[in-house]
């Protein structure tokens, strides 16, 4: 897959997500990285100050944009089909972005079963 398709499928699990939560997305850039993470086996890694963590207590001021990498090589690597790599990345994308709004690995994983079960990733 290029990367300008790889990166239309993340812009459309962007767009995919709920208006209330595009909405609420503030100061995060998602950013694609072309080869294996670091460790081979991460898809993607929010870094930044979670939602749940700004404000005056915790001394977030406005600074850089958090960042989002998707590792593109790594979920390739893994999907083994181009056919399954879309809905790996939109999988991949709200993970992250449960990030930036302040999920712990346990509630993202509860909110990936609901949308499993609604047929949404």
């Amino acid at each position: 897959m290029t990367r300008e398709e790889f990166e239309q499928h993340i812009n459309r699990a962007v767009e995919a997500l709920p208006e209330s939560i595009k909405e609420k997305m503030d100061n995060v850039e998602i950013v694609l990285e072309d080869g294996e993470s670091p460790n081979n086996s991460l898809f993607g890694l929010y870094h930044g100050v979670s939602q749940l963590h700004r404000g005056s207590t915790y001394g977030y001021n406005p600074v850089l944009p958090d960042k989002i990498t998707i590792w593109k090589g790594t979920i390739e690597r893994f999907a083994g089909s181009e056919n399954l790599i879309p809905n790996l990345i939109r999988r991949v994308v709200w993970h992250e972005i449960g990030h930036h709004f302040g999920f712990n690995e346990e509630e993202i994983r509860k909110l990936e079963e609901k949308w499993r079960q609604q047929g949404r990733v």
